[in-house]
């Protein structure tokens, strides 16, 4: 399963590791407000456009002279020279020129109002609705009552009041319409940005929750069997030369735990195989175990010196899978631990069963032994083991508490409360708020 999620990891495409936030396309404004070629052909050809309307004239009325107005529209356009940059200030230079024709007897026709749409679209497209509307808004009233007042005598009324709004009215709305289908494609492209990142993210965490599931997996398997393989080994060299009987016995004992440990370890990795190889034909493996072999569990003790009693308190109720695996492997590695350092000659498995938990309690009488080597350097805990800290790590993973302390009386106890049905809730961010208790544990009482 790690491999695969690797895969995918390796399968994405890395992010441009410099990308430019703000592209400057070939011929467009630069970065420090100087007009480019675009400008400057936009510029002219609004020119050639609007020179036009500054010589048209109602029919049957005063001939003006072409210059002021050629004059006034030519001031307008090179004012769309910064219309990218400063658009603010391009609506104002080419509204008062606008004003301005209007003033000496022009008719506000769209081509002589051309360089003010092409400002007010500019500013729709670059600011925001309020700052467009109240320009478009002041522009309307400048225009419509410079027209009303000074304007040609035999103009219609209605071309008067409604020319000007319905020419300015129109490149605000485009602008505007432009600039929220802009901010909505870059709202998209953010969504699908971020979906990618949280799917990577997601990945990894799989990833990594998947290495401390089979870490812990394998410490059960692996300190278990070999802590019993190591006792009942120095249990035959001890009783060889004068109890031959007893220390055979032992021997077929330890060859069964021996191959106790090599079936889970294959059942373990075959699961790993079985995950990432989906060609390989299904590989036998060992039964899931669980609350139901506790009995065969504390049995596996006494060839090591540890009488085991299991108490049953409440009515039996089924477990989740998840619960039940979890279970067994804190009593398994509470049991190791006793054995390997607490000096005990008997210990106590205790399940009670609630309306929605089983409490399983593990107390051993020992004194526990000094360590005979110091911690590992890189080790989490001042103890050197991590078998506290794993079945901190089970407990939460289904829901569950757990706290290990010292008993009043004598000896050590750990105590799990796991839920009936688990409810699968991600309690990573727990046990990292736990570690330092996990440490304070460790160095009380040591594990593998």
């Amino acid at each position: 399963m790690i491999s695969s999620l690797q895969r995918q990891l390796r399968s994405r495409p890395s992010p441009n590791p410099n990308p430019n936030p703000n592209p400057s396309p070939a011929g467009h404004s630069a970065p420090d407000g100087r007009p480019g070629r675009v400008d400057a052909a936009v510029a002219a050809a609004v020119f050639a456009c609007a020179l036009p309307g500054s010589v048209f004239t109602l029919p049957g009325g005063p001939e003006l002279p072409w210059g002021p107005g050629a004059l006034l529209t030519g001031a307008s356009c090179v004012a769309l020279l910064w219309y990218r940059c400063r658009p603010r200030a391009t609506v104002v230079v080419t509204a008062l020129c606008a004003t301005a024709m209007a003033g000496i007897g022009h008719v506000l026709s769209v081509l002589l109002l051309g360089p003010l749409m092409v400002a007010l679209h500019s500013l729709a497209l670059r600011t925001d609705r309020r700052t467009a509307n109240l320009f478009t808004l002041g522009g309307i009233v400048l225009l419509v009552g410079t027209g009303l007042f000074v304007g040609p005598a035999g103009e219609p009324l209605i071309l008067k009041l409604g020319g000007p709004a319905a020419w300015l009215l129109l490149p605000t709305s485009l602008g505007t319409a432009t600039r929220l289908r802009g901010a909505y494609l870059e709202a998209v492209q953010a969504r699908a940005e971020h979906a990618e990142r949280t799917r990577e993210e997601e990945a990894l965490r799989r990833v990594a929750e998947e290495r401390m599931r089979i870490a812990r997996d394998l410490h059960d398997v692996v300190a278990h069997h070999l802590v019993l393989a190591n006792l009942q080994a120095g249990a035959v060299a001890g009783r060889l030369p004068d109890r031959p009987v007893e220390a055979a016995r032992i021997v077929a004992d330890l060859t069964g735990t021996t191959a106790s440990a090599l079936r889970e370890l294959k059942a373990t990795v075959g699961l790993l195989r079985h995950s990432d190889d989906r060609d390989q034909p299904d590989l036998p493996t060992e039964p899931t175990p669980g609350l139901a072999r506790l009995s065969e569990l504390a049995a596996s003790f006494e060839h090591a010196g540890l009488k085991v009693a299991v108490t049953i308190e409440g009515e039996p109720q089924p477990l989740s899978a998840g619960a039940d695996v979890t279970a067994y492997r804190i009593a398994q590695e509470a049991l190791t631990n006793v054995t390997k350092h607490a000096a005990a000659r008997s210990a106590e498995v205790r399940l009670t069963y609630c309306a929605a938990s089983v409490v399983l309690a593990v107390t051993d009488d020992g004194p526990g032994r000094q360590r005979a080597t110091p911690p590992a350097p890189d080790s989490p805990c001042p103890s050197g083991g991590y078998g506290l800290i794993g079945m901190r790590e089970r407990a939460h993973s289904v829901g569950g508490q757990f706290r290990a302390e010292r008993r009043r009386e004598g000896g050590f106890g750990v105590v799990a409360e796991l839920p009936i049905q688990t409810e699968g809730a991600d309690r990573s961010d727990q046990t990292s708020q736990n570690s330092q208790a996990d440490q304070t544990d460790e160095a009380e009482h040591g594990s593998l």
